[in-house]
């Protein structure tokens, strides 16, 4: 069974979404489920210089930063009931371009999973950025991609255009936002849903 999950490493719902997709795969019993990463910027106009998320997200949403902050104490509860440890306040966003190219490659490189983990990790429970070179490379190195060719690669434009072709294709399948699953071709849906809808979609599809 193909999975293809459209995401952005500094969407929160994306983790929860992500360990929601793997209860349900355990739950149902597939044990064939090729998952794979389809690239999503929520912000391809930002820089890399880290701003503080609380701070994008209160402009974002027009609300006062007390009101931001409990938004996003609200999304690390839910995430606390995933067994994820967000630090969300702590955070800083940022452009996410490089880290979707970083992940592309590192898919090809059969390390696309442990590469994903480790990014939102770090992000979401380390409160590091994922924005630089020098953010993406000892987290590439620490999932055993070597250093010295992640470095190459984002010193070129390389997976550039698969950023973008994945981009499209999820406006094709009427995405207008992360995380974005579909299961086969056959079933999709937005959001990170309840359990009950990730099991009913691979019980449908299989």
């Amino acid at each position: 069974m193909l999975i293809e999950v459209w995401s952005d490493v500094v969407c929160p719902w994306c983790f929860i979404g992500k360990r929601r997709l793997e209860s349900a795969l355990e739950q149902a019993g597939v044990v064939d489920a090729e998952i794979v990463y389809r690239a999503f910027q929520l912000d391809p106009s930002a820089t890399t210089d880290g701003v503080r998320t609380v701070d994008v997200i209160s402009r974002k949403y027009g609300v006062s930063l007390a009101e931001a902050e409990e938004m996003m104490g609200n999304v690390t509860s839910v995430a606390a009931g995933e067994g994820l440890n967000f630090r969300l306040l702590e955070g800083v966003s940022g452009n996410t371009g490089d880290a979707h190219r970083l992940l592309l490659w590192a898919a090809e490189q059969g390390r696309g999973q442990e590469f994903v983990e480790a990014l939102f990790h770090h992000y979401f429970e380390l409160a590091a950025p994922v924005f630089t070179a020098d953010d993406l490379l000892p987290i590439a190195e620490e999932v055993g991609l070597d250093r010295a060719a992640a470095a190459a690669l984002l010193a070129s434009d390389a997976y550039a255009d698969q950023v973008s072709a994945d981009q499209a294709q999820a406006a094709t399948y009427g995405a207008t936002g992360v995380p974005f699953f579909v299961f086969d071709r056959k079933v999709g849906f937005s959001g990170a849903q309840p359990l009950e809808v990730f099991v009913g979609a691979l019980e449908q599809v299989r």
